[in-house]
């Protein structure tokens, strides 16, 4: 299994296909090859995928538990570096769609396509509460301790609490990107909801839409918040990304 270390962090990664590079960027409280499930035999075809675990996340390592979506998004650009990597489309979905719109927004040579996944761009706190670690022991949601101390014990050494104290202070305050920000954002875009997604849906989508100039709105009929998730639609909202990539190679 694959490692790359950059300065204090040394980030796990998958890497499958071949072709111009995609950049999953997964969700919180997952990693790369969870949130990307339904992607990974239709976009190998065509596309060199990485899907890395984001600091923080998964089996990628630090000394330090601290993490923030502007530093994530750091640290996609020194993985880019350290794989020579010139130039990716970034696949983002959550808050890796939000670790997305940074990137493009603070890099954007480095970015030829963006497509986003249940994100409407701004900071939401809605139902964040469920999420805390205190609320968790309270409401004894045994399983859920247990699935994110699997998933991520390689990332906070076993401490799941820090894990979910920082990933609900990052849903609270990111991300932080003003509209003049988003409107700097020169890649082509895909912007995906689905329509039932409590925290997106058409509306908040539309305005992200219309400060992103080169950008498509794509609300997927009956979705969730992971309309790209298997029992959801996974196979429409491929068909429809790969569509997206084809017409805006690297060029």
């Amino acid at each position: 299994m694959p490692y790359v270390q950059l300065q204090d962090l040394e980030v796990f990664y998958e890497k499958m296909g071949s072709g111009e590079p995609i950049l999953f960027l997964h969700s919180g409280y997952s990693r790369g090859i969870l949130a990307f499930a339904s992607q990974l035999l239709d976009f190998q075809k065509n596309y060199t995928c990485y899907y890395p675990d984001l600091r923080g996340h998964g089996r990628t390592r630090c000394e330090s538990l601290e993490w923030s979506t502007p530093q994530l998004a750091k640290d996609m650009i020194a993985f880019m570096d350290a794989l020579h990597i010139p130039k990716a489309h970034l696949v983002g979905y959550s808050l890796g769609a939000n670790v997305g719109l940074y990137c493009a927004v603070q890099h954007p040579k480095r970015v030829i396509t963006l497509t986003t996944i249940g994100t409407s761009g701004f900071a939401d706190p809605t139902g964040v509460e469920e999420f805390e670690p205190e609320w968790l022991i309270e409401q004894d949601q045994q399983d859920t301790i247990k699935q994110m101390t699997e998933r991520h014990e390689e990332a906070h050494r076993g401490n799941w609490q820090e894990h979910m104290r920082q990933s609900a202070q990052d849903w609270r305050l990111y991300p932080q990107l003003t509209d003049d920000q988003l409107r700097s954002i020169q890649c082509p875009s895909l912007l995906i909801t689905g329509e039932h997604d409590p925290f997106v849906g058409e509306e908040k989508l539309s305005y992200l839409g219309s400060l992103i100039q080169d950008s498509e709105i794509y609300v997927v009929s009956g979705g969730s918040h992971r309309p790209h998730m298997s029992r959801e639609h996974p196979t429409q909202v491929n068909d429809r990304i790969l569509q997206f990539l084809a017409a805006h190679p690297l060029e």
